[in-house]
């Protein structure tokens, strides 16, 4: 069997992947710690990335033995990037041209990801990208947020294809960990924040999402 036969529905993350929201991520996490005179240090970047809002803060507490809440973080981060959105939110390169490669040719597509309802709603609005996707799973819909594959499970089961005919984009290793542990097609997706991440298992490291191995893995032109 071909893998353009194979691979029926393919699975977008969103931050870092769709768009470039971890790259604001960053930003807003550093701004919330210089106000408690910490650092943003890389590793505790690559340790939050992909996790879900409430678990990715906690690891910034404990991290820093921060004198904070989840919830106080979780309202300073929503002003922070209720700020910036409006003039720095971007989609990532190559991500509207594969859309469209994609609703070309009738396969179906869906959101995954670690953020919560509101925000990830937030941003679709922005560009009007809702209506575009079959469905959307955020970290309101599952109990374990990645790297547990509960997501991607469920996504499978939404479009009612075995895990294995689903090609699943990712930028983080926690992400990538998820979708690898469904049994998806996994192809990662590194940006700037992501470089030095552990893809292990896996297809291929891609570009962007521009590159052509996408396209062939999708029989697409």
């Amino acid at each position: 069997m071909s893998l353009s036969t194979h691979l029926r529905t393919v699975v977008f993350d969103l931050d870092g992947l769709l768009f470039n929201t971890e790259d604001l991520y960053q930003d807003v996490g550093g701004e919330l710690l210089r106000r408690r005179g910490k650092r943003f240090e890389a590793d505790l970047l690559n340790a939050m990335m992909g996790r879900p809002p409430r678990v990715s803060l906690q690891i910034m507490i404990d991290w820093h033995g921060l004198d904070a809440t989840v919830e106080q973080l979780a309202a300073e981060t929503e002003d922070e990037f209720a700020a910036i959105l409006d003039q720095r939110l971007a989609l990532m390169p190559g991500a509207e041209q594969l859309l469209v490669a994609l609703e070309t040719a009738g396969i179906p597509k869906a959101i995954a990801t670690s953020s919560g309802s509101r925000f990830v709603k937030n941003v679709l609005s922005r560009f009007n990208l809702e209506p575009r996707f079959q469905f959307i799973l955020t970290c309101d819909d599952v109990k374990e947020g990645k790297p547990n594959p509960e997501i991607y499970l469920r996504a499978a089961q939404r479009f009612g294809v075995p895990a294995e005919q689903m090609l699943v984009l990712e930028d983080s290793q926690n992400g990538c960990r998820a979708a690898v542990a469904s049994g998806a097609y996994a192809v990662a997706v590194p940006g700037g924040h992501s470089r030095e991440h552990d893809f292990s298992g896996a297809v291929f490291l891609a570009d962007t999402l521009a590159d052509a191995r996408i396209y062939a893995a999708l029989g697409l032109k």
